[in-house]
């Protein structure tokens, strides 16, 4: 049977802001290691094959996931960025012409229906990517998403090489992607680490596609509880306490 939808989980980090020496995506959220959650929201959301990407004690994070139903691995064997992770995929991706969704680890509040409605706009309308948005009051940390005077999207750019104006936007990047396969494998080659910490950034690969005149669409299509990310105790506190508000 041919898979449809595959989605590249990136797992490959530290949580050294988390007080742990475990793999980022194993500290628990609600007594639950994080990945868990993405994992059923994923399925849930219409994903068929999913790749995660391993670095850091990767053999815990494997361990974890032991029996997991079409769950493989690729390993990042430096730390070098998302884009980085991305990369290590390239061969197992190499055969597959479709949609394929990229998010983080660490996002124990994705939502199905966000997973699913991504999908769904890919298939309506396909690009080259398209990017799952939404707007944060206070968006510190987070890649704002820049467009032009016509509300077209043309890139999103990280915190710490945002100028005092783009600091300013509120919509920002929470890392859902979902890319046509062949567009993703082809940006790939033109990432540069060229930022302040020499990293491959995988925010980078949606706006050389705007240059390339390839088809890019940023939706806000989150929910509120989406825009949390999981980086810090602070924040792990906060997920907790949004996920048991969801539970009620």
């Amino acid at each position: 049977m041919m898979i449809r939808n595959i989605a590249i989980v990136l797992a490959a980090g530290k949580g050294i802001r988390m007080n742990s020496d475990l793999p980022k995506v194993l500290i628990e959220v609600c007594r639950r290691p994080m990945i868990e959650y993405l994992l059923d929201a994923l399925a849930e959301g219409g994903v068929e094959r999913t790749v995660v990407v391993v670095g850091y004690r990767g053999e815990l994070v494997r361990s974890a996931l032991d029996g997991r139903y079409n769950v493989e691995f690729a390993l990042q064997t430096e730390q070098l960025g998302t884009g980085h992770a991305v990369m290590a995929c390239c061969e197992l991706l190499a055969d597959y012409d479709g949609p394929v969704l990229v998010m983080t680890g660490d996002s124990p509040l994705a939502q199905p229906e966000s997973i699913a409605t991504l999908f769904e706009e890919f298939d309506r309308r396909p690009a080259a990517c398209i990017i799952g948005t939404v707007q944060k009051k206070n968006p510190t940390g987070l890649g704002r998403i820049l467009r032009d005077a016509q509300g077209n999207f043309i890139g999103i750019v990280e915190e710490k090489d945002a100028t005092d104006g783009q600091l300013q936007i509120t919509e920002v990047n929470r890392s859902y992607y979902v890319f046509n396969c062949r567009d993703l494998l082809e940006v790939l080659d033109h990432v540069r680490a060229d930022n302040v910490l020499r990293e491959y950034y995988l925010t980078d690969a949606p706006g050389l596609m705007v240059t390339q005149g390839r088809q890019v669409r940023a939706l806000q299509v989150l929910r509120p509880c989406e825009s949390l990310g999981v980086n810090t105790l602070e924040e792990l506190a906060a997920a907790e306490a949004a996920m048991k508000w969801n539970e009620k």
